[in-house]
């Protein structure tokens, strides 16, 4: 794994998937779901097309994944195989707390955003095909998850925020 190549095939992958992620998670948390829940239940359309054709969230969910992944042969490569020293290193300490904010933040993500998502585009759907406006459970329901997946995507932006500010400065810590 010593190979040039490969790190430099692993750092491409790290950089240009955590671009992706980390910038649609921040789209998502600072711009797109506060118009939607702005826009009430005309966002139905919309959210429909951006999770069920589109497919943001398995792009997202993609992007995370490839992100930690080639985080982790690069951590074992400068660590020369996950060597503790290196690891307690400042260097590498703050590699690892940047890999942990990452994980947790794709934990949170599969937790909370993956089931909410889903639910709000079967609600939407049924209130289209039903035509007319949400009863009150529905929209109450709908108001519930838009909430839920606002702050749950919040605490995501912020997680990959400070991860990504761990892996800009970790190798100029002492």
């Amino acid at each position: 794994m010593h190979g040039t190549t490969t790190v430099i095939i692993l750092r491409l992958i790290h950089i240009l998937a955590g671009v992706f992620w980390v910038g649609s998670v921040l789209f998502m948390a600072g711009f797109l779901i506060p118009a939607l829940r702005a826009a009430g239940p005309a966002a139905g359309p919309i959210m429909e097309q951006i999770a069920q054709v589109r497919k943001l969230p398995l792009y997202m969910m993609a992007g995370a994944i490839l992100t930690i992944l080639s985080g982790l042969g690069l951590y074992w490569n400068d660590s020369n195989g996950f060597q503790s020293d290196w690891m307690r290193s400042g260097t590498g300490a703050t590699f690892g707390i940047g890999a942990v904010l990452a994980i947790v933040a794709v934990m949170v993500g599969k937790a909370v955003n993956s089931p909410a998502g889903p639910r709000m585009g079967a609600l939407a759907a049924a209130v289209r095909a039903r035509g007319g406006p949400p009863t009150p459970a529905e929209a109450a329901e709908m108001e519930r998850l838009q909430a839920r997946l606002g702050s749950s995507s919040k605490l995501v932006a912020l997680l990959v925020v400070l991860a990504t500010a761990t892996m800009a400065v970790a190798r100029y810590v002492p």
